[in-house]
């Protein structure tokens, strides 16, 4: 005999290790989309799991929900996702992804520079700007991030 179909809640929060809080604010922020038994109980399919998984994966990488949303909202809601649905989201995702690599690199290379160059020299430290003439330009720490 085969696992059910659908999960309940609290399966799926104990599979996923999300709160059965989140799990609910999820549903109210359109990540997921549980069926309501005649007793108004959540049902999930079971492959929500992989949803909720990759929900997790998303908030790691730094990805907001509205971002995550609009990926999942591209899943087909009829049937279970396959293969090629998750990596026609994965190929969407990837400018995103290097995007923010290349910001975490780019920031991390920065600060090693500046944390570790010990010139203690206002004139030299690229995170002092003298008479906010870098405001012009935009906001937050422009010499470091560019």
């Amino acid at each position: 005999m085969g696992q059910p179909q659908f999960i309940s809640i609290g399966q799926l929060a104990a599979r996923t290790g999300v709160a059965v809080s989140a799990l609910r604010f999820y549903e109210e922020k359109g990540l997921l989309h549980p069926l309501r038994t005649s007793g108004n109980q959540r049902k999930y399919p079971r492959s929500d799991i992989r949803r909720v998984s990759f929900v997790l994966i998303a908030q790691r990488m730094g990805l907001a929900l509205a971002e995550i949303e609009a990926q999942l909202a591209t899943l087909p809601d009829d049937r279970h996702p396959t293969l090629a649905d998750w990596q026609k989201i994965s190929r969407a995702m990837r400018a995103a992804i290097d995007e923010k690599i290349n910001l975490l690199t780019r920031t991390r290379n920065q600060l090693d520079q500046c944390i570790g160059c010990g010139c203690l020299s206002l004139r030299k430290c690229q995170l002092y700007n003298k008479d906010d003439h870098l405001g012009a330009s935009g906001t937050g720490p422009r010499a470091v991030l560019g």
